[in-house]
């Protein structure tokens, strides 16, 4: 079998050996970078199955190296933080990075999100159709691929697995917190804003009028649903 790769991307030394240690010794293949251009290097080579990734890097910094990795592949990334830094989570997360860990954090939680998002990106939707039709929309599973009237519509990764998620329980309202929780798998204790900017770019691709929604509707005080 081969070992999922993980790529750990982070200017501290102490942090990168920790990192690689503990997920090594849970059966990971680890690569490690000390800077955004190393990382840029390692990601083409070695196309790790997921990257923990500090944002303040030297040479280049981790959002740029975020938008260069997206735009080559659709590689899970968990971003690197801060304590405090509550608006560089914000914009990591609407940028479309899959989690975020604080530091100092335990190795042992890294571990455990590490797993989560693996297993999210590649768990079969057993029972559910691969493809999901209403209408002009089609949204493609598998592929993860999503088409209006015919036209492919580029997606980030969390764009995707939030109308995915949403489309899957039509007529079902969620909460932000809820989609927070279950589209982005951990318990938000701030600003719930980060669901809201990409409930906006995702109308801006499959609605006639972004300010009208059709599909993707606002429940006024509750949250959002998808209407078939």
């Amino acid at each position: 079998m081969i070992a999922t790769r993980v790529l750990v991307v982070d200017d501290e030394p102490m942090v990168r050996e920790v990192l690689a240690r503990y997920l090594s010794k849970e059966g990971f293949d680890v690569d490690v970078a000390e800077d955004g251009e190393q990382a840029l290097i390692r990601h083409a080579e070695g196309m790790p199955d997921l990257v923990l990734l500090d944002l303040m890097l030297p040479r280049v910094d981790g959002y740029e190296v975020f938008r260069r990795i997206r735009e080559r592949a659709a590689t899970p990334v968990i971003m690197l933080t801060a304590r405090g830094e509550e608006t560089d989570r914000i914009v990591g997360l609407e940028l479309g990075a899959d989690d975020y860990v604080t530091k100092p954090f335990s190795p042992r939680e890294v571990v455990a999100r590490v797993r989560a998002v693996l297993r999210r990106a590649g768990e079969a939707k057993a029972g559910e159709p691969a493809v999901i039709e209403c209408g002009d929309l089609s949204i493609d599973r598998g592929r993860r691929q999503v088409r209006w009237r015919g036209d492919a519509v580029k997606l980030t990764r969390k764009e995707f697995d939030l109308l995915e998620f949403l489309a899957s329980k039509p007529g079902v309202t969620f909460t932000r917190t809820q989609l927070l929780e279950d589209v982005w798998d951990f318990a938000w204790d701030g600003d719930t804003a980060t669901v809201t900017v990409h409930v906006r770019r995702i109308r801006e691709k499959i609605e006639d009028d972004p300010s009208e929604p059709k599909r993707l509707v606002t429940v006024w005080g509750v949250g959002y649903r998808f209407e078939p």
